[in-house]
């Protein structure tokens, strides 16, 4: 097997021939590197690269349904043990696992071969994937633009042929936002479908979800399969499914009724080709039968950034404090780290409490609109991948929160309530581009970005279904028909595919 040869397969097709005996495990692994090391200097999508490990897994090969197949973890939550999960930063560049994480360990008996860990903004924190440690990751399709976050290097590795599959978590939009920019098919499986131990009870109070990137979606249904499950010690159990996804995901789902919406939650703009993206969306998934009309829940979309603002600045700070607390220094963490820390510090703890009881009001909203319609079709982004620095404070706004957060004074005036305006300012910036994702978190329900739009620029932009809690199989299957009635696995960008 040739390297194009490779990139034409998905995860299950090349699983199915290391069985046949048309290819081994240690083939595709450097088949693997080899096409990591062409487009590394490009994508830059590999932080770690774990080449000694990989090759001393081939040793011990699980028998599983992916055995012997190449594949990426992220940098973040899912450790290795042995090697640092640095989520990106410099502080934690000596931050070794004493053990696998559960969902690693499930990859590993699955057969899949590691050997790399996938880039990311420091600590998880962005919808762009530009840490200061281990750099910018380019998106694939258009090296001047990102491939979203914090998942991007995960999606730039599976959009440039390295591997079909890669692993990613998704607090915010992070599974689905760099699907989105990157022509890929992404899952946010339901709340503790899938354990985040033993790490992690709940990461970010539940609203974070392990699952996978993928170019195919029987590879997603397979991963979530082997993935699924708790483990002792998780805090709460989730109702398992009952059936296989891998052989559910082979049937059409039934008629649905979907409502979909354009208009951001928070009320910044969205994008005329973000608007494109579902308007044809709604027409193909009209030709296949299903009922289409335009529907919202009835939720507050600013209220519900506000909240999800709120978990976000306090584990900001609960991360960095913890950091200190085992030696990091303070520079040693992004302006932007260290400014989220300080808001997340001033916040008291009645208030995060506030905000975290709005979520059973979130929850309830949503699910009274499941009740009338199966699923929520919007933008998975407001806009198509940004250029690279688009939406960053501007060098006189971060060298007056530098100076506020040195001096002490940022915090004092938060508590003040004095810089209201400016922390408005920081979520809307931070928001609008990405205002669809976070109400799926903050909920616990499933959702997927499916690659059903290019730009005219030749960008690609996904789109958004939300469904009821516990209904990955109906968004599988509809995944499914969409694939199959607007196939996208063989679209990669011309660079990646040797010549």
């Amino acid at each position: 097997m040739n390297v194009v040869e490779y990139m034409q397969r998905d995860t299950v097709a090349l699983a199915e021939a290391i069985a046949r005996g048309e290819t081994t495990a240690a083939e595709l692994l450097q088949l693997a590197l080899k096409q990591s090391e062409r487009t590394q200097p490009t994508t830059n999508a590999i932080s770690t690269l774990m080449e000694r490990e990989a090759r001393a897994q081939l040793a011990r090969l699980s028998a599983g349904p992916f055995t012997g197949v190449p594949f990426l973890i992220k940098d973040c939550a899912q450790d290795y043990a042995g090697l640092p999960t640095t989520y990106g930063s410099k502080a934690l560049t000596g931050n070794v696992a004493a053990e696998h994480a559960h969902v690693v360990r499930r990859y590993l008996e699955a057969g899949f071969v590691i050997f790399g860990k996938t880039n990311l903004p420091e600590l998880a924190l962005k919808g762009v994937s530009d840490s200061r440690a281990f750099g910018r990751v380019n998106n694939p399709w258009n090296v001047a633009h990102t491939p979203g976050g914090s998942s991007g290097g995960a999606a730039a590795a599976v959009a440039s042929g390295v591997v079909p599959m890669a692993a990613g978590n998704d607090g915010g939009g992070s599974i689905r936002i760099p699907a989105a920019c990157c022509g890929l098919f992404g899952l946010k499986p339901s709340r503790g479908l899938v354990s985040s131990g033993p790490g992690f009870g709940e990461y970010w109070y539940g609203a974070s979800s392990e699952g996978v990137i993928s170019r195919s979606v029987r590879d997603t249904a397979l991963a979530l399969d082997v993935i699924m499950g708790s483990e002792p010690g998780d805090p709460f159990v989730a109702a398992e499914p009952g059936v296989v996804f891998a052989n559910a995901v082979a049937r059409d789902p039934p008629r649905m009724r979907i409502g979909f919406t354009t208009a951001s939650p928070i009320g910044t703009e969205v994008h005329a080709e973000a608007r494109l993206a579902v308007d044809t969306t709604v027409k193909l998934l009209q030709s296949l039968g299903h009922e289409v009309e335009e529907a919202t829940p009835d939720i507050d979309g600013a209220a519900l950034a506000t909240s999800f603002l709120h978990i976000y600045f306090g584990q900001v700070a609960a991360l960095v404090a913890d950091a200190r607390a085992k030696g990091a220094k303070r520079d040693d963490f992004e302006l932007l780290t260290r400014v989220l820390a300080t808001l997340g510090g001033a916040i008291s703890a009645g208030a995060l409490t506030t905000q975290l009881l709005k979520w059973n009001v979130f929850a309830r909203a949503l699910a009274r609109f499941h009740a009338r319609y199966d699923m929520l079709l919007t933008p998975t982004l407001a806009h198509p991948p940004i250029r690279h620095g688009q939406g960053d404070p501007t060098t006189a706004e971060q060298t007056l929160l530098d100076m506020l957060d040195r001096i002490g004074l940022l915090g004092l005036l938060t508590r003040a309530g004095l810089l209201d305006g400016m922390i408005d300012k920081i979520a809307r910036d931070s928001l609008q581009y990405v205002p669809f994702t976070q109400l799926a978190n903050l909920t616990g329900t499933p959702a997927m970005s499916v690659p059903l739009h290019w730009t005219a620029d030749g960008l690609p932009l996904g789109v958004q279904f939300i469904g009821r809690l516990g209904d990955e199989i109906r968004l599988l299957q509809l995944a499914r028909q969409l694939e199959q009635a607007q196939p996208w696995f063989g679209r990669l960008p011309d660079w990646v595919v040797e010549s």
